[in-house]
């Protein structure tokens, strides 16, 4: 029999800890942590943001309203209330990994995208014909010298 060595490295994993976004209800768009797993449709929150417009008070939350991201607050523990899972959330910085993540980077260019004026729009499309034309250029010299040699 041959040896079989599997990882689950890189799932994200339902767990105490876990940095969730919340797609759904009065809060969505808003971090919170995981505090308690309730049963296997729903999780408890906590939302302690340094900013006030970001808080999400302590409630339960279906995980189909959850997208789990790859940041998660070590050894918290379960139940924890608000102010540790405040002091926990400042120490690992949590505010700073997510805005400097590639989610929201690439939440800011489709909000960026979204809002562009009709000639602003014209404007991408011809630049995004000229960086085409540029690279067919570069092809079509890479091909002439493989050709001829």
């Amino acid at each position: 029999m041959a040896e079989i060595d599997i990882k689950a490295s890189s799932w994200k994993l339902v767990e105490v800890g876990r940095v969730v976004l919340i797609r759904g209800g009065p809060y969505t768009g808003k971090l919170a942590v995981i505090v308690e797993i309730v049963d296997h449709r729903r999780v408890l929150v906590d939302g302690p943001s340094g900013q006030e417009n970001k808080i999400v008070p302590r409630h339960v939350l279906p995980l189909s309203h959850a997208t789990l991201t790859p940041f998660v607050i070590p050894k918290l523990p379960r139940a924890a209330g608000t102010g540790p899972v405040k002091k926990l959330w400042e120490k690992n910085e949590i505010d700073q990994k997510w805005a400097n993540s590639s989610y929201v980077k690439r939440a800011e260019a489709r909000e960026k995208r979204k809002n562009l004026t009709d000639f602003e729009r014209f404007k991408v499309m011809r630049l995004k014909k000229q960086a085409r034309y540029e690279i067919l250029k570069a092809h079509a010299k890479v091909r002439a010298a493989a050709k001829s040699s």
